[in-house]
């Protein structure tokens, strides 16, 4: 099991109670807050800026994008081959990868399309009702419905019967 299906799974069946989930809610807490700081400074709570660089006008989006990808990226590797550990709870530094699915497809086409009909994401849209700005609680509506009908979805496929292509012809 990966360290971040790990640490999902942890979060949400709410094992680790006591000391340690009273530090990871703090942490959490800590660097969202930091985040939200982060977004409003950049102005990616800005709508104008964020359709601009959706447009292909601005390149400051995609350039603090790019930058904080090969950044990630490279600092993932660098503590992966070293066997780091994470702070909250030692877990090693690691992930598993799989093959694209159709899911990940229409699940990254359905987000850009929030994205771009919204001017915002998630993280932004928290950091713009933070600042007072009342159509982040229409994206943050967006974001809960959107859940919700995936895990409705999800529920249907799992619960729905299995019907052969010659089942109908038999009948």
């Amino acid at each position: 099991m990966s360290a971040l299906s790990r640490s999902a799974s942890v979060a949400s069946t709410g094992a680790g109670r006591g000391s340690n989930a009273v530090k990871t809610r703090l942490a959490g807490l800590l660097f969202g807050v930091g985040f939200g700081f982060w977004l409003c400074w950049t102005r990616f709570t800005s709508y104008d800026v964020i359709l601009g660089g959706l447009r292909f006008q601005q390149l400051y989006l995609w350039l603090m994008f790019g930058s904080a990808v090969v950044t990630a990226a490279i600092g993932l590797q660098v503590l992966r081959s070293l066997g780091a550990r994470t702070w909250l709870d030692g877990v090693s530094v690691d992930w598993s990868t799989t093959s694209i699915r159709r899911a990940h497809l229409v699940g990254s086409a359905m987000f850009g399309v929030g994205w771009a009909v919204a001017g915002t994401c998630p993280g932004p849209a928290a950091a713009q009702i933070g600042q007072g700005h009342m159509a982040g609680l229409f994206t943050a509506a967006g974001i809960f419905a959107g859940v919700a009908l995936q895990g409705w979805v999800s529920r249907r496929r799992v619960t729905a019967p299995v019907v052969s292509p010659g089942a109908c012809a038999q009948a």
